[in-house]
């Protein structure tokens, strides 16, 4: 009865549309009142929640990411992109991936991601007459690199949902799995483009290319930080990201010069407007998550998914489709905090490594980002391509096609992940 109380009443308020942390708090509380449990005892699990030194990272990031898109830097970065790979036939949607692949290293935000470099390519796109459909497929489905590639805020709440994985180990993992999406969605790409006889793009001057790339490669220069940091023992996760965000101010406001200092304040406030949120997720998560430990949920599904086969491949394929499944009607960062405690313990059992699960648990989810009915970047997208969410999908389907390839390498292959990780000690 505590079991289907909670979460049956955590899927109940999500059908009356409570925000999801709300949803966690509340139904938290209450199954803590059914079971006797008091109310403060709750309040203090998810105060705990909050009591970790890696979570200092997050609100540093998020600063840096803002810092840098209110910059300028996803028009400079998509000016690079042209440089390198813009020649070439469809080459507009190649520099849409490729200037993915680079955003991903400075904001870990697919939802950023989409909103800075779709707000800018997906009306390029359609100038170029590209189809719309076309255009917003290949933005949103390349913006899902943004949770792989390091940094990723979505890493670090992992990192604590299981119980300190080390970040460093998370982020090399990432590497590999966010350039192996990149290419299988820019080969796609480049198909569908010859196909459909998609124009060129244009000659970019010699004269200009230098301050291009010097621009660019200075934005970049964040992800360098971050990871060298890390890598070499300079700086923690937490401490890299408190350079980085200061590297970010420095850069946009003293370098490139594109807006005003004024504008910090309002940087800040979404900033803080966007910490506030995660950070009551958070909270509201390890209470809910205690109870579920608290009800022996986690040892009931993985029991029951290791009875269920004996085959670990095949107990693999039903985790994926659990994280496929769920990432369709809940957002990323609440089910990395839901699942984690459930699924990771299954994942070791079979014997995966935790930051290959972590790797595959974020692209798994990514992937929902991108699905109907409930996928967040879908909707931003078919906003920005100003079409229907029927038509964005029809769009998407090859590039769920090679997604969920990808996802299946990535899940089945574990060198892909772990071995930037093990060569470098993380």
């Amino acid at each position: 009865m505590e079991i289907l109380l909670l979460m049956g009443g955590f899927l109940l308020l999500l059908l009356f549309r409570v925000p999801i942390a709300l949803s966690l708090a509340v139904v938290s509380i209450g199954t803590g009142l059914y079971m006797g449990i008091s109310p403060a005892a709750i309040i203090q699990r998810m105060a705990s929640g909050l009591n970790s030194f890696s979570l200092l990272a997050i609100p540093f990031f998020i600063l840096a990411g803002e810092i840098m898109n209110e910059g300028g830097i996803s028009r400079r970065l998509i000016a690079l992109a042209n440089v390198i790979i813009g020649k070439i036939r469809g080459g507009l949607a190649l520099v849409n991936v490729l200037a993915s692949t680079f955003f991903g290293g400075i904001s870990g935000s697919a939802l950023a991601d989409t909103s800075s470099l779709g707000s800018v390519l997906i009306p390029m796109m359609k100038k170029q007459k590209y189809d719309k459909d076309y255009s917003v497929a290949v933005t949103i489905s390349s913006s899902v690199q943004g949770v792989l590639i390091p940094p990723s805020h979505n890493m670090i709440i992992y990192s604590m949902a299981a119980g300190g994985v080390s970040i460093g180990g998370l982020f090399m993992g990432g590497l590999i799995p966010g350039l192996l999406l990149g290419l299988v969605i820019m080969i796609l790409a480049y198909v569908i483009a010859v196909k459909k006889n998609y124009p060129r793009g244009e000659v970019i001057k010699k004269e200009e290319i230098p301050k291009i790339v010097r621009e660019g490669l200075l934005g970049m220069f964040t992800v360098v930080i971050i990871i060298g940091g890390i890598l070499t023992g300079i700086f923690t996760a937490t401490e890299s990201a408190a350079i980085a965000a200061l590297y970010a101010f420095i850069i946009t406001f003293f370098v490139y010069r594109d807006i005003k200092i004024s504008r910090m304040g309002v940087i800040l406030q979404r900033t803080f407007k966007t910490l506030a949120m995660v950070l009551f997720l958070i909270g509201a998560s390890s209470g809910f998550g205690w109870l579920l430990a608290l009800l022996e949920v986690p040892s009931m599904v993985s029991n029951g998914l290791i009875n269920f086969s004996p085959s670990p491949a095949i107990t693999l394929l039903m985790i994926l489709i659990i994280l496929l499944l769920l990432g369709m009607i809940m957002d990323m960062a609440p089910l990395i905090l839901i699942v984690t405690p459930i699924l990771l313990p299954v994942a070791i059992d079979i014997g995966m490594d935790p930051v290959h699960f972590g790797i595959v648990l974020m692209l798994a989810l990514g992937i929902g980002l991108v699905t109907p009915p409930v996928g967040s970047i879908l909707f931003v997208g078919s906003a920005i391509g100003k079409i229907s969410i029927e038509k964005a999908t029809k769009g998407m389907i090859p590039f769920y096609t090679v997604m969920i390839i990808a996802l299946l390498m990535i899940a089945y292959i574990p060198s892909l992940t772990l071995f930037l990780p093990q060569l470098l000690g993380q």
